[in-house]
């Protein structure tokens, strides 16, 4: 199994690369990407299944010496984010499919291309392969952002392009500081050498600050609402299940092999997590338009998580995972949600929208599960997810961030209930209205999907709550990790 690792990055590749040669056949297209994207899907359940007992799989492309090698390798956590983030792709593939969203030749390759770098970041065993698979799945998005745009979508791009860049440029030179500093960058050589010298903990500070701009962490996260909702609607919603989680995987990874979660530090990443949390929910109170409102929430959701990480427990590493992986689907399913209304209607503006429960029971139906799950209300899986981070948050004696916690779950709630009530209830106010265009069934379809799933993971939570508490034990102690990773 560990000879396949590179196939998740391989198997998108070579179609896109294929796909690229055959570019007026759509239905190829369609195919292709649905299948590969399949197949990853299965092979990361099967990594799954191989990793829930703590097992690390390790590679060494061709077989070189450590220092020049290629390495991969994968353990509960980075094959759960694996198979939750390839789910979340095919979905965005079946409903372009049916939406007929992916007339553009390029789309398909260039979505492929953007996934494998995406399951790279989550596979790589060091700090310089990180930073080119990072760059292998922004460079596809920057042309996903822009395309079929006008001025105002041409505008995100170019903030877009201009702070990734800057984000790239700090993460290379961190890259760079910590192997002038240690002579390598393989997370093997590089186990609690933070925790131990103060110059390697500045050179890996630089490439967490460069992770924390990509991921939208508070007071770095201006440029996400500012992007994201011009973006259309479909690579808005690929976009919330892999960018910014790709860079919070990289914070939570090498915090924990580097850093060796160096207590230290705890303040300074429990601030930016409450920072992030009431942020984003505030910023998602006074939006008008559910993308914008949602894309606020990405912001927000990101402090749950890094709040588990603020903690390193065994319970708050735990619940962080259950929380990103959950909050992976239900964030997609939503920004699918508004994808199929903007379809459906050309806008998705609160103001001009009303009475979506009656005319679209599906949506209603999709859109209502994902937000509950949002808000973290039971049964669904938000709610188990929030309940274990703030019991251990609790536990810990951190009341002032219970009590932020409880209240931005609340604000979340109320934020989605204007959503409700000003585009699934009521009447239409407006000539884009419901009723503006036809909306096959088919198209809320993958949405659905992933709502029935995030419901199935809160009364079923089990197999991924053992799932969260290897990954959470692999991450307190990765002396397993990095035996596989030095090859011992």
């Amino acid at each position: 199994m560990s000879r396949l690792l590179v196939l998740p990055l391989a198997g998108p590749l070579l179609t896109a690369a294929l796909l690229l040669a055959a570019p007026r056949r759509r239905t190829a297209h369609r195919v292709a990407g649905l299948a590969v994207t399949a197949a990853v899907l299965a092979w990361a359940v099967v990594l799954l299944v191989v990793t829930r007992d703590g097992t690390v799989l390790a590679e060494r492309i061709g077989g070189w010496p450590p220092l020049v090698a290629i390495g991969f390798a994968a353990d509960a956590f980075s094959a759960l984010l694996v198979t939750v983030c390839a789910l979340v792709v095919l979905a965005c593939l079946a409903t372009t499919a049916v939406s007929g969203d992916d007339h553009d030749p390029l789309f398909v390759p260039l979505v492929l291309v953007l996934s494998a770098g995406a399951y790279g970041v989550f596979l790589t065993a060091d700090l310089f392969n990180l930073f080119v698979l990072v760059e292998v799945m922004l460079v596809p998005s920057y042309v996903l952002v822009a395309r079929g745009g006008g001025a105002d979508r041409l505008g995100a791009a170019r903030v877009y392009v201009a702070m990734n860049l800057l984000a790239s440029t700090i993460l290379l030179a961190g890259v760079g500081l910590v192997y002038g500093v240690t002579g390598s960058v393989r997370f093997g050589d590089l186990a609690a050498a933070a925790r131990t010298s103060p110059t390697v903990g500045v050179a890996a500070g630089v490439v967490l600050l460069a992770l924390a701009v990509k991921s939208a962490v508070v007071p770095w996260h201006d440029w996400l609402p500012r992007t994201y909702p011009e973006a259309s609607p479909v690579v808005l919603a690929l976009f919330s299940g892999l960018l910014t989680k790709v860079g919070l995987y990289a914070l939570i990874r090498i915090y924990a092999v580097v850093y060796d979660g160096d207590p230290a530090y705890h303040w300074v990443i429990a601030t930016a997590a409450l920072l992030s949390m009431v942020v984003g929910v505030l910023g998602a109170l006074g939006e008008a338009t559910m993308r914008r409102v949602l894309t606020f929430h990405m912001v927000s959701q990101i402090g749950y998580v890094l709040l588990g990480l603020a903690l390193f427990t065994a319970a708050s590493l735990a619940a962080a995972v259950f929380y990103l992986a959950q909050y992976i689907l239900v964030k997609a399913a939503l920004f699918l949600c508004a994808a199929a209304v903007h379809t459906g209607h050309r806008t998705d503006r609160l103001d001009r929208l009303g009475g979506l429960a009656t005319l679209r029971p599906l949506l209603a139906l999709a859109f209502a599960g994902a937000a509950l799950s949002l808000a973290g209300l039971p049964p669904f899986s938000g709610f188990v997810a929030k309940f274990l981070l703030i019991r251990a948050v609790g536990d810990a004696g951190h009341w002032v961030a219970v009590t932020v916690a409880v209240g931005v779950s609340l604000l979340t709630l109320a934020s989605m209930l204007k959503i409700w009530g000003a585009a699934f209830w009521g009447q239409p106010s407006g000539p884009d209205g419901v009723g503006a265009v036809r909306l096959p069934a088919r198209v809320v379809l993958p949405a659905l999907t992933l709502a029935v799933v995030s419901l199935l993971l809160g009364p079923v939570a089990q197999p991924l709550l053992g799932l969260a508490d290897t990954a959470a034990a692999g991450l307190l102690d990765p002396a397993a990790y990095l035996r596989a990773v030095n090859g011992r």
